[in-house]
């Protein structure tokens, strides 16, 4: 009966591999924005309990109360303590860094290039 209403022509089980690229880029965007709110409620928390614990110790015990599984913890914790020591790194030090890290560590993204290329083989076919 379920396939009369939903039939494999329409819902089918498979996504085609541009579908399944969108779908990995968009969780992909999704777990990071996920990501970002932590550490922005980590910091807030951190901030809070200044007084009473270690940025450490509240760090911990953000991620504990609000049962972050890991490996998400361990991003969460790590991303927090990135944030919190740029206030203790000199800004022109860690701006020279930065520079150099991005340029040595980090290849150019090229998507649209390949996106691109792709069409144009396409077309050609047609």
């Amino acid at each position: 009966m379920l396939r009369q209403l939903f039939p494999e022509a329409i819902f089918s089980r498979t996504l085609s591999p541009s579908a399944e690229r969108r779908l990995r880029l968009a969780q992909a965007r999704a777990e990071e924005s996920i990501i970002r709110a932590h550490v922005d409620n980590a910091l807030m928390f951190v901030d809070t309990l200044a007084e009473d614990l270690p940025f450490d110790r509240a760090i911990d015990n953000y991620v504990r109360l609000m049962g972050i599984p890991e490996p998400l913890a361990s991003t969460v914790a790590t991303r927090t303590l990135v944030v919190l020591g740029q206030d203790l790194v000199p800004y022109r030090r860690r701006a020279r860094d930065d520079e150099g890290a991005a340029d040595d560590t980090r290849p150019k993204l090229r998507l649209n290039e390949a996106a691109d290329a792709r069409s144009q083989r396409a077309a050609k076919r047609a």
